[in-house]
């Protein structure tokens, strides 16, 4: 057995749905790369999120952030359930991926079993994961490993699991052989840009980030007024995260759902109730989403959320 299948072996058995790997040394793929995050930064649709502007030619090359890597292993986890959000009046509507256990950890604790599995298997090579905390493009390198590709919503999309899959990736010194990267399988189809409730889709794998609702509701900090009303008035009752784009997508026709406890939704997340959150204290927030992505907002853009949905729920005068 070559040493990729059997890393892709050890990936599988520590947990993760989908393993493949990219090579670094092909140079066009790394401009390629560079070239797209310089233009999209140049329209200035990253918002306010300014680390994303910092040192993009590290973002772009993983051996500015490894030193001699050769190889990317990208890994994904399917976090699709089948249950369906209630959208009854008087309730929020939080992102698929937040409803379950924060993934940041169940990928930290994967990755490191992963880790440290690839050390024994080459105990003189250098290894370095992330889980979309490091300067790393993680959807373009899991298209260039096999996993997907990157679909006009400038998502990953997969054949298997559609567009349910949560990334990360292990950067490595060793050269090993690559899987054949994805192809994009959109064809002619724009729903995703047409059910885009903000137009944040502002052309095919083109997103501005400041138009985005997930953008608006998580990264965005402040109070309601650093929301434009005009964006506000769209985001009808999101509250955490947007899954429009996402669910749309023909390919999730054939997505099976996880039996992986942590994406499990609660009666929290899965039926917010809007007037009980709008109360919600320090502690009880703390509280509530301890080990949830949830948190990211902190409890005052959470409140402003809450604010911003109960607001859209209201009858229009006259």
């Amino acid at each position: 057995m070559s040493l990729s299948a059997q890393i892709k072996d050890a990936a599988r058995e520590a947990g993760f749905d989908a393993v493949g790997i990219g090579r670094i040394g092909d140079a066009p793929v790394i401009e390629s790369l560079r070239a797209r995050l310089l233009d999209w930064l140049a329209l200035r649709f990253e918002g306010g999120m300014s680390w994303m502007g910092k040192d993009p030619e590290r973002r772009a090359d993983p051996r500015r952030v490894l030193p001699g890597c050769r190889s990317v292993i990208s890994v994904g986890i399917n976090y699709y359930t089948a249950e369906r959000a209630d959208e009854r009046p008087g309730h929020g509507r939080i992102a698929r991926y937040a409803w379950g256990r924060d993934y940041h950890e169940l990928f930290s604790e994967r990755l490191e079993t992963l880790q440290q599995r690839l050390i024994a298997l080459a105990p003189d090579q250098a290894f370095r994961w992330y889980v979309d905390t490091g300067p790393v493009m993680e959807k373009a390198w899991a298209q260039q490993a096999g996993i997907g590709w990157i679909g006009k919503h400038s998502n990953l999309v997969s054949a298997q699991y559609g567009s349910w899959l949560l990334l990360g990736e292990v950067l490595t010194t060793l050269e090993l052989e690559p899987d054949e990267p994805g192809t994009d399988l959109c064809g002619t189809c724009t729903l995703c840009l047409r059910a885009c409730p903000t137009g944040a889709i502002v052309e095919p794998y083109v997103v501005d980030a400041a138009r985005c609702i997930s953008y608006l509701t998580i990264e965005l900090r402040g109070d309601g007024h650093r929301i434009p009303d005009e964006l506000a008035g769209r985001m009808g009752n999101r509250i955490f995260g947007c899954d429009d784009c996402l669910d749309i997508c023909p390919y999730n026709a054939q997505a099976t759902p996880t039996d992986e406890p942590a994406f499990q939704p609660s009666a929290v997340t899965l039926a917010p109730r809007l007037e009980e959150l709008q109360r919600m204290t320090e502690p009880e927030f703390s509280a509530t989403f301890q080990h949830s992505a949830i948190r990211r907002p902190k409890l005052a853009g959470f409140l402003r959320n809450v604010h911003i949905a109960r607001k859209n729920q209201q009858p229009v005068a006259g």
